[in-house]
């Protein structure tokens, strides 16, 4: 039987195999069926800056307007929902449970763009019982006029705010839209980054031409998504010291494996087991333990076998893309 046992973030896990965040980590049954289902480690769904926002100015205001009885007002004050109002609350509760319940890590998702309340929520997350926080920094600059610089020294500033609030460790989900990914990477690397998550799935909307309407909505990823971060992993491995974990595109044991030898510490999943069931997650890893048995490969021997060199990566990606135009030459004619 082949060792699947791993590390990421520092964090021991019996394989990996990891649940990203998502709705099926909405209760602590939710959670519990997750690890059940054969997880190396579960990732909380997100806790959205924009809900903490709103609940400290629905707190604020009704400390002002009802200080003789805040307790009542906060059951009938109606401009907030009572959703957002208790969004910390809920969320903290259901780690507190949650830990209590799985016998594997559980990770909390902070969702944001801005420093907020992101260094003490993060804080009470690790207290009640959060084994790694992950920063999910959506930043989309819709001003065209901001630099690049100013989107990287955003991610650092959150990163160096929430590392210094909390003695868990800390990952950070980036997307790809960086001018240097890898210095991106690098500069995360040493500011303290214990993971790197690649990559973010940026919502991207479409457009409704019968009602001339913009249509928002989120579709589960695939596994032609898979080939950008797993490119980005393959160039990363061995270059920095944080975990690195692969997220979007995993739907077989296959996608597993290709991230595994592309250099990925853990492979993230929610589509595959939104589509099959949190149980799916054993077929997942009882195809990456065949794989490896039958080539006779450890984990760690198959981990980074087809990531990039460290000393030629310019030339080796280069060569890549020749390579890839030259076959679709001979597969479909001439291009221009």
């Amino acid at each position: 039987m082949t060792d699947l046992t791993t590390t990421y973030l520092g964090l021991p896990l019996r394989n990996p195999v990891v649940a990203s965040a998502g709705p099926l980590s909405q209760t602590v049954e939710g959670i519990k069926t997750l690890a059940d289902g054969g997880v190396g480690a579960v990732v909380m769904y997100s806790l959205f800056e924009e809900q903490l926002r709103r609940e400290a100015a629905a707190t604020a205001e009704l400390e002002e307007l009802y200080e003789d009885s805040y307790a009542e007002a906060l059951s009938y004050f109606p401009s907030v929902p009572r959703s957002d109002r208790d969004a910390s609350h809920a969320y903290l509760k259901l780690v507190e449970e949650s830990v209590k319940s799985i016998d594997v890590p559980l990770i909390a998702s902070l969702n944001g763009a801005s420093m907020g309340g992101w260094t003490q929520t993060a804080r009470q997350l690790a207290d009640a019982g959060a084994a790694a926080i992950e920063l999910n920094i959506y930043f989309v600059p819709g001003d065209i006029h901001m630099p690049g610089l100013t989107v990287e020294e955003r991610h650092l500033e959150i990163l160096a705010g929430v590392k210094q609030s909390v003695d868990v460790p800390v990952a950070v989900k980036l997307s790809p839209y960086f001018s240097s990914i890898g210095n991106v990477a690098v500069q995360l690397d040493a500011a303290g980054a214990d993971g790197l998550v690649l990559f973010n799935r940026f919502l991207q909307p479409d457009i409704d031409i019968d009602r001339i309407t913009v249509e928002s909505g989120v579709s589960l990823s695939n596994p032609l998504e898979a080939r950008l971060p797993r490119t980005w992993i393959a160039v990363l491995r061995g270059k920095i010291a944080a975990s690195l974990a692969a997220t979007t595109g995993v739907d077989t044991a296959e996608d597993v494996i290709k991230y595994i030898l592309a250099g990925a510490d853990v492979v993230m999943t929610t589509s595959a087991l939104l589509r099959r069931g949190p149980a799916y997650a054993k077929v997942l890893v009882d195809g990456l333990e065949e794989w490896l048995s039958a080539r006779q490969l450890t984990l760690a021997k198959a981990r980074g076998l087809l990531a990039v060199p460290a000393d030629s990566a310019e030339a080796y990606e280069r060569a890549g893309y020749v390579s890839a135009l030259e076959k679709a030459k001979t597969t479909y004619g001439s291009l221009r």
